[in-house]
């Protein structure tokens, strides 16, 4: 059994205190916060049985109210780019805040990661909650949501669940920036990184997915078996990832797998990451640029972390091809990632 330790905090959104969560297994410490349902800390050893914290993020908790990069946040209602910040459901056209040069990113203006979420504990864990409204950030229906946090030795759960009044897009993920050599150090080059994809998402200037499902065979984002991210960054067109890998095809039936595996020679810590979810967008911290501080008078520059954002593909809502991105009344969307931490 893992210690799970609550802790009412000194900031007040709207009517609701923030509180703190603490997750503690024998080899894994997890910190989690109320507002954005936020991951603040994730504590493991290395192979000498030093201990760090591997998630960028801020010490202060008023930084977490603009949190401008989405450090550790729950992202909804849908998660990555919806291009143009419209869709279209039954003919109607529904239309968001456009928030990341032309499109509507990662739930809109006031998203899921700016939410003070109420929470209950669960064995092992707590479960966050929240009701999002009708024409929430333009988005249709009343949206019940919850986001359970549960860690069972050295892997931390997240299981996502949500119902809806009204058919709405819903695309749930989690954005923690991880570095498994600690968060401040200065760069990932120094980490092996593989992906069980076959196929990722081409995307525009925009990034958005150009609608082509590319086989990886041959080319730069072929990471099936261990890559330096260091000398592929160096090879990679364009600032570094910020791509959708496709886990499994729209036509391919739902399942758990072994998506992604983070190796830092230089500690021996390991990252592995499962889902149920049809894609995994691996993102190399291209818009950090030093200029947020973080944790511990650090500062954060580009390629100073990755996020391996387990969900659908983006704007699957207008890509016939994708896989199903709207959620219908009668209908549970239920989804689960797990992180494993180990070493060798």
């Amino acid at each position: 059994m893992s210690e799970v330790e609550k802790h009412v905090l000194n900031l007040v959104c709207g009517q609701r205190s923030v509180e703190k969560w603490t997750l503690r297994s024998k080899s894994v410490s997890v910190e989690i916060i109320s507002l954005g349902c936020v991951i603040t800390s994730i504590q493991t050893h290395d192979r000498n049985g030093h201990s760090a914290d591997l998630v960028l993020g801020f010490d202060d908790l008023e930084s977490y109210l603009t949190n401008p990069k989405y450090f550790g946040a729950m992202i909804g209602r849908v998660a990555n780019r919806i291009a143009k910040g419209q869709f279209k459901i039954d003919g109607k056209v529904y239309n968001l805040a456009v928030n990341n040069g032309p499109n509507s990113l990662h739930g809109g203006i006031r998203g899921f990661n700016k939410a003070v979420w109420s929470c209950e504990p669960v064995p092992n864990g707590v479960r966050l909650s929240h009701m999002s409204p009708d024409g929430d950030e333009g988005y249709p229906g009343n949206l019940k949501v919850s986001v359970t946090y549960t860690l069972e030795e050295s892997t931390l759960s997240v299981q996502y669940w949500a119902q809806t009044d009204q058919t709405t897009p819903i695309n749930l993920t989690n954005h923690t920036y991880f570095n498994l050599a600690g968060q401040g150090a200065p760069d990932i080059y120094d980490h092996e990184v593989s992906i069980s994809a076959e196929a990722y998402l081409p995307v525009d200037d925009t990034i958005i997915p150009t609608g082509e499902i590319r086989p990886v065979e041959n080319s730069l984002f072929d990471l099936r078996k261990p890559v330096l991210l260091g000398p592929r960054l160096r090879e990679l067109p364009g600032p570094g990832f910020d791509h959708n890998f496709c886990l499994w095809l729209p036509e391919q039936s739902k399942q758990e797998m072994k998506c992604a595996r983070v190796v830092h020679p230089g500690t021996g810590r390991v990252l592995e990451v499962s889902t149920t979810q049809p894609g995994v967008q691996f993102y190399t911290s291209n818009f950090l640029d030093g200029t947020v501080g973080g944790k511990g008078g650090t500062s954060y520059p580009k390629h100073s972390a990755f996020c391996l954002e387990t969900q659908n593909w983006p704007d699957a809502v207008n890509q016939p091809k994708f896989p199903e991105a709207l959620l219908k009344p009668g209908e549970e969307y239920i989804h689960t990632t797990r992180f494993t931490f180990t070493v060798v």
